[in-house]
């Protein structure tokens, strides 16, 4: 190995360290200078989008989100350009868009959700124990499910019909199935026990109060766990 491939490895473990340590916005400086030296680099340019996700959805300001948001959609694009096989490409790609998404008006809404669920299922395809293709996938299904009749009406108008698959089965299918390959994840176990509670059938509110309870036990990681363990309290608290 050369002495600027061994730099550049070492600087790719560093990059990939801080993000596994919640620090994302010194892991996105390393890697974008990873970018700079090659921008073709698919394990670079996904991560890079991730963190933009991660980050973007931090911010406050919805314009600022968008910046990040778009930037991701744009890297994982990329990314699946130079490799169609590439799981966390297509995962990437499938969060960026569902974060465009939710704040959106209905009509990108609709027009996003088949891109996100192709591209959810085809990281599943190549990963079958992608945690987070399963996730996005997840909230795919339960935003489908909770479309309002405007928003029906509108998709039978642009795209002749609502589409295939989206429940709230479906949905905590697959929230199980991101529990199952990353138990120690508290956002998996919350959007599992929100879905049970949006379903509304016998028991589910009890299913529900059984993983919430499960999930504020589990250790903190990052920021962004504090922020899902206060959801969690709360809808315990909406189903006491």
């Amino acid at each position: 190995m050369s002495v600027l491939a061994q730099d550049k490895s070492e600087q790719f473990e560093k990059a990939k360290q801080l993000r596994a340590n919640d620090k994302f916005t010194e892991s996105l400086a390393a890697f974008e200078e990873l970018l700079k030296n090659d921008s073709a680099n698919v394990e670079y340019l996904h991560n890079t989008a991730y963190l933009l996700c991660k980050i973007g959805n931090r911010k406050t300001a919805e314009a600022e989100r968008q910046k990040y948001f778009r930037q991701a959609e744009y890297l994982s694009k990329k990314a699946i350009a130079l490799n169609n096989n590439s799981a966390d490409a297509h995962y990437t790609y499938a969060l960026a868009l569902g974060r465009i998404s939710e704040n959106a008006g209905s009509k990108q809404k609709i027009a996003n959700a088949k891109l996100i669920k192709t591209e959810a299922e085809a990281a599943i395809r190549l990963n079958p124990k992608h945690a987070g293709a399963y996730h996005v996938l997840g909230r795919w299904h339960r935003t489908v499910a909770g479309f309002s009749g405007f928003e029906k009406l509108m998709i039978n108008t642009l795209f002749g019909g609502v589409p295939v698959g989206g429940s709230y089965d479906k949905a905590i299918e697959c929230f199980a199935k991101a529990v199952e390959n990353e138990p120690g994840y508290i956002l998996h176990i919350y959007e599992l026990a929100a879905s049970y509670h949006e379903r509304g059938n016998k028991n589910d509110d009890l299913y529900a109060k059984a993983w919430l309870t499960k999930a504020v036990t589990l250790p903190l990681r990052s920021e962004d766990d504090k922020a899902t363990l206060t959801k969690c309290n709360e809808l315990l608290k909406e189903l006491e």
